[in-house]
C-alpha cells in the first residue's frame, strides 16, 4: 500500500475505530498482496434494491488503496427477465437448470448487471473494470439434469491482476466457459468459493440484505469461531437447514485456507465497519483455535503462558507466581495468544489474568474465550487498574463494579450483597501479581 494513502485512511476510519483499531487493520492490510486483500460476492438483490450503499462502500476501499475483488450474482434480475420471456425458472439442488434459451438472456442480465454496477462505480470516480469471461473455465456438471451449468475447473487470474495493477476495482460476472467456448452458467456462490480457494484472501465477504447470521431471536451473531462453535450450533433447534449448509460450505472453505482467511457477512452500509473494526458490523467466521480448559497447572504449559503474559502486558510474573496461587482453571488457546487464569477465592472464581494479544483481539479470540469462561464460570469476579484501557469492555460485560482509589472490581453472577462485600474486599486486598519493571513492545492489558 503506498504510504501516501496512509493519512488519508486514518482521516476517514477514525469515525469507524479507535486509532489502535485503524493501525491495527492498516499493518495487517498493508503486508497483503494486493489481489489477497478480499473477495467480496454481491447478490443480484443487492444490485438491484442496495446500489448506492454498495458503490459508496466499494468507492470508500478503492480510494484508501484497497483493491477487493467483487464477484455478482443476478438471481432477481434473471427471474424476472426469463418471467418476461415466458420461460419456468427450475432449480435443483440449489443451482437453476440452464437451457440455451434461458442462458441467452442469463448472459445478457449478467452483463446488464455488471455495467451496472460497473458504471455506478465510475460516476464516484471510482475506477473499475468490467469482467464478464475469461476467469472461469469449466465443465458441464450434469448436462441431462441441469443442462448448461458448469463446474469449475480451472481459474485464470490474469484479468484480474491487469485490473488491480492499473488501479482499477476487478467486477466480476459468474460466467464461465469450457475449453472449446461454451458459455455455461455458474452458481455465484459456488464461483466465489472456488475463487477464494485459487486466490487464498484474507477476507471473504457476502453481502446480504439480513447483513450477517440471525440466531433465535433474530440477532446478528457477531463471531463464530468454528473449532469452539460449529458441532454446538449444529445441533442447536433454533438453527435451520438453509443455515446449517450455510455454515457447512464456509466451514469446507475456511478448513480449505491459510488459517489467516475468514468469511463475513455483512450488508453494503457497514461493509467498512466489519473490515475494520474489532467488533465489525455482521457475522465474522473463522476456523478459530480450540480453547482448551486446565483443571491444574499439572496440564499447562507455564513457560508459555508466562511468556504469553509478559507479551500482553509489558511486565513478567512475580517469581512466586505458581507456587502462591490457589488456581482454579485455567483457559488458553492452542497458540497461547489468548489466556485466562482462575483462581479461587472464598468458595467464588476470580479471574487474576485474562490475556489476549492484539492480534488474537483483531481475529475475536478474546471473545470466543471470554464466552467460553462465562459459559462454564457463571458467578465470577476480577479486577483492574483504574486507568487500565480494557475497563470499557469490562463494564459492558460485568453486572456490577466497584471503584477504590486504585482497583475497579468487577463481578457477574453475583446477586447476595454480603457476597459482593466479601469479593470487592478480597480483590482490593490482594497483592499484585506483575513486577514493576515494564517490557517494551506490550501489545495488551490485563485484569490485575
Amino acid at each position: 500500500m503506498p504510504s501516501e494513502v496512509q493519512p488519508v485512511i486514518v482521516k476517514l476510519l477514525r469515525s469507524l475505530g479507535s486509532r489502535k483499531e485503524v493501525e491495527q487493520y492498516l499493518k495487517q492490510y498493508s503486508e497483503i498482496e494486493a489481489k489477497k486483500f478480499a473477495i467480496i460476492k454481491v447478490g443480484g438483490g443487492i444490485i438491484q434494491d442496495d446500489l448506492d450503499s454498495l458503490v459508496s462502500s466499494l468507492t470508500f476501499l478503492h480510494r484508501v488503496g484497497l483493491f477487493p475483488i467483487v464477484i455478482h450474482g443476478a438471481g432477481p434480475q434473471l427471474n424476472a427477465a426469463l418471467s418476461e420471456a415466458g420461460i419456468s425458472t427450475e432449480i435443483v439442488d440449489g443451482q437453476r437448470v440452464t437451457s440455451s434459451e434461458t442462458l441467452e438472456i442469463a448472459r445478457k442480465v449478467f452483463q446488464k448487471q455488471n455495467l451496472k454496477l460497473v458504471e455506478a462505480l465510475e460516476r464516484l470516480g471510482t475506477r473499475a473494470r468490467p469482467i464478464t469471461s475469461g476467469i472461469f473455465e469449466a465443465d458441464l456438471v450434469n448436462e441431462e439434469q441441469l443442462g448448461l451449468v458448469g463446474q469449475v475447473t480451472n481459474i485464470h487470474i490474469d484479468p484480474i491482476a491487469s485490473a488491480i495493477r492499473s488501479g482499477h476495482l476487478p467486477i466480476l460476472a459468474c460466467l464461465g466457459e469450457t475449453s472449446g467456448g461454451q458459455i455455461l452458467n455458474i452458481n455465484a456462490d459456488i464461483a466465489a468459493r472456488q475463487l477464494a480457494l485459487r486466490i487464498e484472501p484474507y477476507k471473504i465477504v457476502f453481502l446480504t440484505p439480513t447483513g450477517g447470521l440471525l440466531d433465535e431471536q433474530n440477532r446478528i451473531i457477531e463471531t463464530i469461531h468454528l473449532e469452539e462453535e460449529f458441532e454446538h450450533l449444529m445441533a442447536a433447534d433454533w438453527v435451520s437447514g438453509g443455515m446449517q449448509l450455510k455454515l457447512q460450505e464456509i466451514r469446507d472453505l475456511l478448513y480449505q485456507l491459510p488459517l489467516s482467511s475468514s468469511v463475513s457477512i455483512t450488508s453494503p452500509d457497514h461493509l467498512a465497519k466489519e473490515l475494520f473494526t474489532y467488533k465489525g458490523s455482521g457475522t465474522l467466521i473463522r476456523r478459530g483455535e480450540r480453547v482448551m480448559v486446565h483443571q491444574s497447572m499439572d496440564t499447562v504449559d507455564q513457560a508459555q503462558l508466562s511468556s504469553g503474559i509478559a507479551s500482553c502486558f509489558g511486565r513478567e510474573l512475580v517469581t512466586d507466581y505458581f507456587q502462591t496461587k490457589n488456581f482454579f482453571r485455567v483457559y488458553a488457546t492452542d497458540s497461547y495468544r489468548g489466556m485466562a487464569v482462575l483462581t479461587e477465592e472464598n468458595g467464588v472464581p476470580y479471574m487474576d489474568k485474562f490475556a489476549v494479544t492484539s492480534q488474537a483481539q483483531g481475529e475475536g479470540l478474546g471473545g470466543a474465550l471470554w464466552a467460553r469462561l462465562l459459559e462454564e464460570n457463571p458467578k465470577l469476579f476480577w479486577r483492574s487498574r483504574n486507568k487500565n484501557p480494557i475497563n470499557n469492555w469490562y463494564f459492558q460485560q460485568a453486572q456490577g463494579s466497584y471503584r477504590d482509589d486504585t482497583w475497579t472490581i468487577f463481578w457477574v453472577g453475583l446477586d447476595n450483597f454480603e457476597e459482593i462485600k466479601t469479593c470487592i474486599e478480597h480483590a482490593s486486598q490482594m497483592p499484585a501479581t506483575l513486577q514493576s519493571h515494564v517490557i517494551a513492545n506490550a501489545n495488551s492489558k490485563d485484569a490485575s
